[in-house]
């Protein structure tokens, strides 16, 4: 490992230090130096600049554990990662590995991110502080704090909250380096999705969950044959005002002349229903609640939500034509043009044809404008309530959203059963997430069989 090493001449007070930001700032140098054994010696003290004028006295900053392109490690870099990683397998009450593996690993790792870093500013990756404050913010809320009170806990705790922040920033970096690199090599076909949900794993996820919430009024066994007919009677009479509309958490929430017991069971699959209740809950609408008796006593069973089951929504077909304003077409002129294209496409024009010619949704323009079958909440309101209030085939008046100026046409309306489409998608995710380990440890091999690394 290698000194870095400053100059102090007597009398002064400054060092001049080629810190790592020094040279990460000037890669260009270093880039071609790193490959010049001069200057790797100038780094690891085997050569010094000495004074003419006057003696002077050389003192080791820090050393160099390894230098990655055009980046460097330093060896407190290194310690002091490898001191947060013995503090986090401690705290954890996990066995520490030798000292020479978990020194190897942690280097690597550091050389990993190195690389990875220096690919982002080479790509221009950038991480604004409003989205790394909304990371923050999301970190605290995971841990039920706001985020002052999160920083607060932080700096408690003898830790740097601006330096976990930067930290939280490379990692933010590295993941879109990763996803940008790995994503785009992933291809998931319809035959593998059917070929997964055809197997046992692919049959237990994709089947439909159900979140169910259950009361109970309990039977003993001294209870006489009067007393369990008066408990059930009280749980038909509770039912019966379910059924005519009284809220199903307000209707068990009495306590004379019983209470009733229970809760919320989640969402769970079929199979993990208990099951006194797996025959009924099948058969339940969202928001239907059934009786059911059993040993315990009597159950009021109400389906709170499913996920899975048949899901019907209204889909609507439609097409637009979109104005943005610019420094060339201000606002009245985009809604000029807007409104003239209306009066065109109503004398007879084809409304493909002035699409392609106008739009400026780059990724409908060339379909003639085509937005295809659109789900409730896919598109801006101000889009959605047009499209509610718009009469079939008829073109509306020009609209505005936060992306200019649209026109559309409703061209047809349905009612979809989109269950099996989100089925699909939950398998393609998982699919894509293992194949997505596989292809991220290979790219990491590659990118860093490529890279110029000196471990000293």
């Amino acid at each position: 490992m290698h000194n870095v090493i400053g100059i102090i001449k007597p009398g002064t007070t400054k060092t001049a230090v080629p810190s790592k930001g020094y040279l990460h700032e000037h890669r260009d140098t270093l880039s071609c130096a790193t490959k010049n054994r001069l200057w790797c010696s100038v780094l690891g003290g085997a050569l010094l600049l000495v004074s003419l004028a006057a003696p002077a006295q050389v003192q080791t900053l820090d050393k160099v554990a390894a230098i990655v392109d055009d980046d460097i490690i330093l060896a407190t870099e290194l310690q002091e990662r490898l001191g947060l990683i013995k503090r986090n397998l401690e705290q954890r009450n996990i066995e520490l590995p030798p000292d020479e593996m978990l020194y190897r690993e942690t280097l690597d790792r550091l050389i990993l991110e190195s690389i990875q870093l220096q690919l982002a500013a080479r790509y221009g990756v950038r991480i604004p502080d409003a989205q790394l404050d909304e990371a923050m913010t999301r970190m605290a809320s995971g841990s039920g704090l706001t985020l002052d009170q999160f920083r607060a806990a932080v700096e408690q705790q003898g830790q740097s909250y601006f330096a976990m922040r930067e930290e939280i920033r490379r990692e933010m970096m590295i993941q879109r380096v990763q996803q940008g690199n790995v994503s785009r090599n992933i291809q998931i076909s319809d035959q593998e999705v059917d070929n997964f949900m055809a197997t046992e794993e692919g049959e237990a996820m994709t089947q439909p969950e159900f979140r169910v919430v259950q009361a109970l009024i309990e039977v003993s066994k001294s209870d006489s044959t009067a007393d369990v007919q008066r408990k059930e009677d009280f749980v038909d009479g509770v039912l019966a005002a379910i059924l005519a509309g009284k809220p199903f958490e307000e209707a068990v929430s009495v306590i004379d002349p019983y209470a009733f017991t229970g809760g919320d069971l989640g969402y769970k699959k079929i199979n993990d229903i208990p099951s006194m209740f797996a025959g009924v809950v099948p058969s339940l609408a969202i928001g239907d609640t059934a009786k059911v008796e059993s040993g315990a006593g009597f159950h009021l069973v109400y389906l709170a939500d499913a996920r899975g089951r048949e899901r019907l929504v209204q889909q609507t077909e439609v097409r637009h034509i979109l104005i943005k304003p610019t420094e060339v077409l201000d606002e009245e002129q985009a809604l000029e043009l807007t409104a003239s294209l209306k009066d065109r496409i109503n004398a007879g024009e084809a409304f493909a044809d002035l699409a392609k010619e106008y739009s400026d949704d780059i990724g409908s323009a060339q379909e003639g404008g085509e937005l295809g079958w659109t789900n409730p909440g896919q598109m801006v309101p101000e889009f959605e309530a047009a499209m509610a209030a718009a009469t079939l085939n008829e073109i509306t008046e020009p609209v505005r959203s936060q992306f200019g100026w649209h026109i559309l046409e409703v061209t047809g309306r349905r009612e979809q059963d989109i269950a099996e489409d989100i089925r699909r998608r939950q398998v393609m995710g998982y699919l894509h997430d293992q194949k997505y380990e596989e292809e991220l440890d290979a790219w990491l091999r590659k990118i860093r069989e490529e890279a110029f690394v000196d471990i000293k």
